[in-house]
């Protein structure tokens, strides 16, 4: 049988089936394995969540930087992950997921692996096989999954914190015409439309990059940090682990773009200040 009749089936919501091919749903089995069996050797398991997603964080660095590894479809919306190559958003699900993977199993699971990915980046932790159940947004990424109980916001507990709003109507609006699944499906519009009035309203908690080096004290690694920018209709531009090296210093573990790879950068504070459209940051903590 030719392996390109394999298919990944997964459930929606209704209770159907959306099917893509399994070596497209999922790529990079071998350095899927080989994280696995290093986080085994070195019984990452027996670390608390934060120390584990910088474990396997730092073991993916030199994974080059790749966009549109969760474009697969212009209609069929599935969990998927890719090895081979992540951007900023898909390493730290990968290194999150893999991180709570490895206090499950000894095994490489993949379909298990997928599942970890689904609670994460879903709605409501389902994905129902359209474009509209994805998080888009790493606000309305944080607000779903502190509801589920599997990240705390700690913003609002850090030094200089404090909370903004800004209209966003992109993917709801003008915007729409930049996606493929959009340009197919326009009924799936007026649900991002609403998505993006109800973060216009809630906003966020965030703090200043003048006040970033007072607060690194408080953060750990592992801890989720979104980037905050200055650009209008918009809260955040970029999203890296945090990760305190042997040395103390809290530092930003990202898929950099400009590095065209998975980098373990400058010291957090440091890292802002270089660029002018950074204004600040946000902080997720994972929880087990």
């Amino acid at each position: 049988m030719r392996t390109a009749v394999l298919f990944c089936l997964i459930a929606t919501m209704a209770g159907q089936a959306a099917s893509l091919p399994a070596d497209t749903v999922f790529v990079g089995k071998k350095k899927f394995e080989a994280l696995v069996a290093k986080g085994n050797r070195e019984n990452w398991a027996s670390l608390p969540l934060g120390e584990r997603v910088g474990r396997v964080g730092m073991a993916m660095a030199g994974t080059p930087y790749k966009n549109y590894t969760l474009e697969l479809h212009d209609r069929i919306e599935t969990p998927c992950a890719n090895f081979n190559g992540v951007d900023c958003w898909t390493f730290f699900e990968i290194a999150l997921a893999m991180a709570r993977l490895q206090k499950e199993t000894t095994e490489a699971d993949s379909k298990r692996f997928l599942r970890l990915i689904e609670e994460d980046r879903y709605r409501g932790g389902r994905c129902d096989g359209t474009f509209s159940s994805r998080l888009h947004h790493l606000e309305d990424w944080l607000w779903d999954n502190q509801r589920r109980g599997l990240v705390k916001d700690i913003t609002p507990s850090l030094p200089g914190a404090r909370k903004i709003t800004r209209t966003m109507n992109y993917m709801g609006g003008k915007g729409s015409r930049y996606f493929r699944q959009l340009r197919a499906d326009p009924s799936q519009i007026p649900k991002l439309a609403k998505v993006e009035a109800d973060l216009s309203k809630r906003g966020i908690w965030y703090v200043p990059k003048s006040a970033v080096p007072a607060a690194e004290k408080y953060i750990r690694t592992g801890d989720i940090i979104s980037i905050v920018t200055t650009w209008p209709g918009s809260y955040t531009s970029h999203v890296g682990i945090a990760y305190r090296d042997k040395n103390g210093v809290l530092r930003f573990l990202h898929a950099s773009k400009n590095a065209g790879k998975v980098i373990l950068d400058s010291r957090l504070s440091t890292y802002l200040n270089r660029y002018k459209l950074h204004a600040g940051i946000f902080v997720a903590r994972p929880l087990e």
